[in-house]
């Protein structure tokens, strides 16, 4: 079987999978169309989140038996029309879960903390000690919308702190011993800090908006390791800017292009992003929550495992 990468990934990928038996060809600059020309050449492909996997695509894909995403998620293939293809889908959120928990946890404990603020006034010579009291965790709320691999994840860190771990999601009885699964009604009365983890879907998308925001009892602290597209970005600075949201941490953002690489340039900034890289409440950081040394050896390996079960 021959397998297309599309995107450069830790080379266990490609060294196992031809232990296994398969033929690996590289191409991670041409064109989509001209993937598209060759792609019937191919039993199988690995791509990160380089391009869209749209019908076009897979019309093209003729021999096509699989598409590994080294990745949590499929919001980047269309995998209802992928099905009727018989194309297997192989994710990964397995391999980066315990990353993403990890960064969760270190934006909510810096924005408790006014670390980020703290670090850069002391490096400009000011030492202000009152102003940069922080808050503990302990005794607080924390809300997890999307109880899944990163949910789980993130709520696996916060044991070792003295707070309640609420969890949302649309599937039945997910909860644990880490979380108590409840209404979104009742997150949004109790919660003091939501935490996203949930993937982009039709429901997620433009999720936190001014109504959602305001269906919060208390004011909160908001924290995004999921997708960007889930906040309406301008209606969580007009929260922030009342006090409604008291600071966010933000691994993403809804101005991400698809290939999760590139923002914009300077001259085509929108005005909500402005802010957020001013606020001294915000951390921003670049989708980067899922990228470790650990997690990129993680990812490939769980891509590989899952097709050794399938085809070996």
């Amino acid at each position: 079987m021959k397998v297309l990468h599309l995107d450069t990934n830790h080379p266990l990928l490609k060294t196992q999978l031809s232990q296994l038996g398969f033929t690996n060809d590289e191409d991670y600059t041409s064109s989509k169309e001209t993937i598209e020309a060759k792609i019937h050449q191919y039993d199988g492909i690995i791509i990160r989140s380089r391009f869209t996997i749209d019908q076009q695509f897979l019309d093209k894909a003729t021999n096509l038996k699989f598409i590994g995403r080294v990745g949590a998620g499929l919001e980047n293939i269309d995998c209802d029309y992928a099905a009727t293809k018989s194309i297997h889908l192989i994710a990964a959120p397995e391999g980066n879960r315990n990353a993403v928990g990890e960064h969760s946890l270190a934006l909510l404990l810096s924005l408790f903390n006014k670390i980020t603020k703290a670090n850069t006034e002391v490096k400009n010579g000011q030492w202000l000690r009152e102003e940069n009291r922080g808050i503990e965790l302990d005794g607080k709320t924390v809300g997890l919308i999307g109880y899944g691999n990163m949910g789980k994840a993130f709520a696996k860190k916060l044991r070792g702190f003295d707070v309640t771990v609420l969890c949302y999601d649309l599937k039945e009885n997910v909860g644990d011993e880490n979380a108590t699964q409840v209404s979104l009604k009742e997150l949004q009365e109790k919660a003091d800090v939501l935490s996203l983890h949930t993937p982009q879907t039709p429901l997620t998308i433009n999720m936190v908006s001014e109504n959602f925001i305001n269906h919060f009892s208390k004011p909160f602290w908001l924290i995004n390791t999921a997708r960007g597209t889930s906040v309406v970005t301008k209606d969580v600075v007009s929260a922030l800017q009342s006090g409604k949201i008291l600071g966010a941490g933000l691994d993403v953002l809804e101005y991400e292009k698809k290939s999760f690489e590139n923002l914009f340039s300077d001259t085509d900034m929108p005005d909500a992003f402005k802010y957020l890289i001013k606020a001294d409440n915000v951390i921003l950081s670049p989708h980067v929550a899922g990228w470790t040394v650990e997690s990129k050896e993680k990812l490939a390996q769980t891509i590989v495992d899952k097709i050794r079960r399938i085809y070996m």
